[in-house]
């Protein structure tokens, strides 16, 4: 009786005798293969440092650690368009969204990257659904955590502001901007149509709070760093456009200014302590080379 459906990658089996960050330590280890072939296996998601899926280069390895190789360059599981798989253990698993894609079903058959996770969890035969417990909105691209149990999204939702101790975003706003850096801050409050505002004084809504951070400018645009003290709806995209200089792409707080023809706003940074063994986890993604080419 055959136990898969799909083959077992075959795995070589190294026991770490050595401090090394993870892919100095495979060059050194592994003969015959190019650093490019051992970064795709890296990133294939093909190599496990005792049993835990690893895809950070310099995942720090100390001796007695067990690393496992796959000989084939992928993980044949997964495969989306939308959602790229960064980390994964047995209690949350980390990825990047794409643009164009809900962080969790809103009405029915909505392409969501929750459902994504699901079936990938049901291919993979591990028996958990991903917990969502922030969400980025469908046009925003960029780092996300879900949990892979009750137990954990429970951890991680009480305890969000303790846990999460980075995340910020970069966007292309409209126009140049005067500051070099700052801090906004008022009250954000949704009206009937779902169209978040926001107010210098309480008006009954939730105290939201951003520093900015200006990294490159043209007289049409620039490029800012935000990063959220609080985790409102809408919150970066509010705020841009209360400063005058909304982002770019953005139909609903925006001013029609849309160079690349998407909502430019990218979750870069994403660090927090694990809800289970507390290690710190720090994620980062590089900013989008469509943003990036507009301050060429």
């Amino acid at each position: 009786m055959k136990r898969n459906y799909h083959t077992e990658p075959q795995y070589d089996h190294y026991t770490v005798d050595h401090e090394a960050p993870l892919l100095e330590y495979l060059l050194q280890t592994i003969k015959g293969q190019s650093r490019s072939k051992i970064k795709a296996t890296l990133q294939g998601r093909g190599i496990k440092v005792d049993g835990k899926l690893v895809t950070q280069f310099d995942f720090p390895l100390k001796p007695g650690m067990k690393v496992t190789v796959s000989k084939s360059k992928r993980n044949d599981l997964f495969k989306s368009r939308y959602v790229k798989i960064v980390y994964e253990d047995n209690y949350i698993i980390v990825v990047e969204k794409n643009i164009g894609i809900l962080s969790m079903a809103a009405g029915h058959s909505s392409l969501n990257v929750k459902s994504v996770l699901d079936d990938y969890f049901h291919k993979s035969r591990q028996s958990c659904r991903a917990h969502v417990v922030h969400r980025l909105d469908r046009d925003t691209s960029g780092l996300m955590v879900y949990a892979k149990d009750m137990e954990t999204e429970q951890i991680l939702e009480h305890e969000w502001h303790n846990i999460v101790y980075d995340r910020r975003y970069v966007a292309v706003v409209s126009g140049e901007m005067e500051q070099d850096g700052g801090t906004i801050a008022n009250w954000l409050k949704d009206n009937k149509a779902y169209v978040t505002y926001s107010s210098p004084v309480d008006n009954g809504g939730k105290y939201a709070v951003t520093h900015f951070h200006t990294l490159a400018r043209t007289t049409e645009h620039s490029l800012v760093e935000f990063k959220l003290e609080t985790g409102r709806k809408n919150q970066i995209r509010v705020h841009a456009a209360d400063m005058g200089h909304p982002v770019c792409g953005d139909s609903k707080y925006g001013n029609g200014d849309d160079p690349v023809h998407r909502l430019c706003l990218h979750a870069f940074l994403l660090c927090f302590y694990h809800p289970v063994t507390r290690e710190r986890m720090e994620f980062e993604t590089p900013i989008p080379t469509p943003f990036k080419n507009l301050f060429k």
